[in-house]
């Protein structure tokens, strides 16, 4: 691949070229020849040593680098440790012909960039990747935190900020990594205090004089907020590039997993892309958290097989293989203990100090059942972070809708799944938006995640009041954070829910506030910044209050209208709500056509049909549990099975009304009829 194919170039030894002269005899020589360009190596790092300190600025007598105490770390992982971010890594060595080739920005007669910004979501990779270049090109790693740098103290941490960079340009050639620079770097126009004010000047000094040096030093920046950082950073000379990490896709994530996985004790032969599949959303510290918990369910699976298959400790399968030479204060009384067996068995055997016996760690290794079990528990970090995931609704979930569908199939699934037959036609340049519109509860929500999972993409969800906020450019600076979250985990779809309280007509609205924010929302729409791959999902009940420029042709392209369901849909969406007559499990006296044919059911939406099941399966248990209080021992075998009946639903037809007036729906289908695009 591309990135090793650099790698490999960059760690060729330059001085060999020195004796092209002489031929290597591979057989003999190569001990000779290893020493040879061992050599040449050293030769060329001392040079750079000299070259920096020729051009270091003379140090006062007085000042010590030590006295912050910056540690130098000679990291051993390399890029072989990680796993999908081939991308990231070939962006990273071409950043370095300046650190192992630096003849080459010498004849060119220009200054080559000194640093990049790594920003992504939180366990992304990036601390790791930064580790990794310093392993992969041998090169000395200053590594600190942001935080370590402020002080309370007035000048100290612009001090801290100047000895760190010195100790850097000492070290040369090196690499100086800030991890979470954005604690330091906040907008100085927005800034509290004067001190981080402070700090960012004098960080923005600092980054200045290393570019107009000749140091060998590689500045590093890593952040999961790069938009709350000062701007002046993030300009060329300082920042020259940004590198984003997203949201692994599937592809990714198995080269992830078969990264962590490579020390595990895995059985058989173990599907990596159908775990994959399961882990949508999950970054790198989440697959690693996985496997973790994954070992321990393996660990717990095969004590807990132990204790059921036998207590006696002569069982050649259970964990301790002799209990009689026990420590004594490891007690096997029962009489003291007032928990069950199974926890006193286990904390006896962890008392024991004893290893554990050959039989019972042949059968120990990683299962998928032991993955599967532990997905349970992990929660994927982008959905702490408000960042995309991929969600679980599939079309199985929605009932109907099939024109819609379709619609939506052809804006969104085939751009991602035919990008270069769309390219080739001049339509894989830009991204569609689409208004989805009509009465509540007829499932808009659910169609934009449901495309969102048979597209395999991110998606990000926003309701459009918790964008809102009462602080001057808070709110347009969360729809900012919206758009830049949706490019690093591109492809993906960001669905606004209720967008009309977002973008109201602003002639008709008094607020600055709210003029403010839908021209934010416009901006980001209009891709001024490329919004390749990032497709627009709105859904509203009121499309006539939404702002017209919102709906023109490049922001909000298509308006498809979601209506009430007739007859047939409703029974399309009735066999989606029970997974056809199994959960709730249905009498085989219900009929769903009959069911959808009921005058009562004529304006029911698709929360209504799910409340009127819910409603019906609320009392099937109420009978249910009647009759078996009512029963004797003798009689429990005459109890009726646990399912929905045909009297179950009457009764819950004569609870449940629909939510949706006949007026109301009227007006819905003249506000269709008014955009023309209605799916019915």
């Amino acid at each position: 691949m591309m990135n090793s194919r650099l790698s490999n170039f960059y760690k060729t030894n330059a001085a060999s070229s020195t004796n092209t002269d002489t031929p290597l005899n591979i057989g003999s020589n190569q001990k000779k020849f290893n020493q040879h360009s061992s050599k040449g190596k050293h030769a060329r790092k001392r040079k750079l040593r000299e070259d920096t300190k020729r051009n270091s600025p003379e140090m006062p007598d007085n000042f010590n680098v030590f006295e912050d105490m910056i540690e130098i770390k000679r990291p051993k992982i390399t890029f072989h440790d990680i796993g999908g971010c081939e991308h990231q890594l070939t962006e990273v060595c071409k950043f370095m012909f300046h650190m192992m080739h630096p003849e080459v920005y010498e004849k060119l007669g220009i200054r080559p960039p000194r640093g990049f910004l790594l920003y992504g979501p939180p366990g992304c990779g990036k601390t790791l990747l930064a580790h990794a270049i310093a392993g992969e090109f041998e090169l000395p790693l200053i590594k600190i935190t942001a935080t370590e740098i402020v002080s309370g103290i007035s000048g100290d941490s612009e001090k801290k900020i100047r000895n760190l960079f010195t100790k850097a340009i000492l070290t040369a050639p090196c690499i100086l990594f800030i991890d979470e620079i954005d604690a330091i770097t906040p907008r100085r126009d927005v800034a509290q205090r004067d001190m981080d004010r402070r700090i960012v000047s004098q960080l923005l000094a600092c980054i200045d004089d290393l570019e107009n040096s000749d140091n060998h030093v590689l500045f590093i920046g890593a952040t999961n907020r790069a938009e709350s950082m000062d701007p002046a950073l993030r300009m060329a000379g300082r920042f020259d590039r940004e590198i984003a990490f997203g949201m692994p896709d599937e592809l990714s994530r198995i080269k992830i997993l078969e990264v962590v996985c490579r020390g595990v004790n895995l059985s058989g032969c173990f599907d990596f892309g159908h775990l994959a599949r399961l882990c949508p959303g999950f970054v790198g510290a989440d697959l690693k958290a996985l496997v973790r918990e994954a070992c321990i369910c393996s660990i717990k699976r095969v004590f807990t097989s132990v204790l059921n298959d036998g207590q006696s400790c002569n069982d050649e399968r259970t964990i301790v293989s002799d209990t009689n030479n026990l420590p004594s204060n490891v007690s096997t009384a029962g009489s003291s203990w007032k928990i069950n067996s199974e926890l006193k068995n286990l904390v006896d055997w962890l008392k024991s100090g004893r290893q554990c016996s050959e039989s019972a760690l042949s059968n120990l290794s990683v299962k998928m059942e032991d993955f599967e079990l532990a997905l349970k528990h992990i929660q994927p970090s982008a959905k702490r972070e408000g960042f995309a995931t991929v969600p679980d609704v599939t079309w199985n979930d929605v009932g109907a809708l099939d024109s819609v569908r379709e619609e939506l199939q052809w804006s969104i699934l085939y751009p991602v799944k035919w990008n270069r037959e769309f390219s080739l036609m001049g339509l894989g340049g830009r991204a569609q938006g689409i208004l989805l519109f009509g009465p509540p509860g007829c499932g808009k929500t659910l169609l934009a995640k449901a495309i969102a999972n048979e597209s395999g993409i991110n998606f990000i969800s926003v309701k459009g009041p918790e964008l809102l906020n009462m602080y001057v450019g808070e709110s347009e600076r969360a729809v900012r954070q919206v758009f830049q979250r949706a490019k690093c985990s591109a492809p993906c779809v960001i669905f606004f829910d209720e967008i009309d309280a977002l973008c109201p007509r602003r002639a008709q609205s008094d607020s600055s506030g709210v003029a403010r924010l839908v021209n934010q929302l416009l901006t980001e729409m209009d891709g001024i910044e490329c919004r390749r791959e990032v497709f627009i999902m709105a859904a509203t009940n009121r499309p006539d209050i939404i702002d017209p420029a919102v709906l023109r042709p490049g922001r909000l392209d298509k308006a498809l209208y979601v209506g009430l369901p007739n007859e047939l849909d409703r029974v399309s969406i009735l066999r989606a709500i029970t997974k056809n007559g199994t959960t709730p499990p249905m009498h085989e006296e219900i009929d769903f056509k009959q069911l959808s044919k009921d005058k009562r059911c004529e304006a029911f939406s698709g929360a209504d049909l799910q409340h009127l099941v819910r409603e019906a399966s609320v009392e099937a248990l109420r009978e249910y549990f009647i009759i078996q209080n009512d029963q004797t021992t003798a009689q429990k075998s005459a109890i009726p099975e646990l399912v929905v009946r045909l009297k179950h639903l009457d009764t819950a037809l004569s609870k449940v009304k629909p939510s949706i007036s006949v007026k109301e729906a009227e007006e819905y289908r003249r506000i269709a009829k008014m955009y023309k695009s209605s799916s019915q």
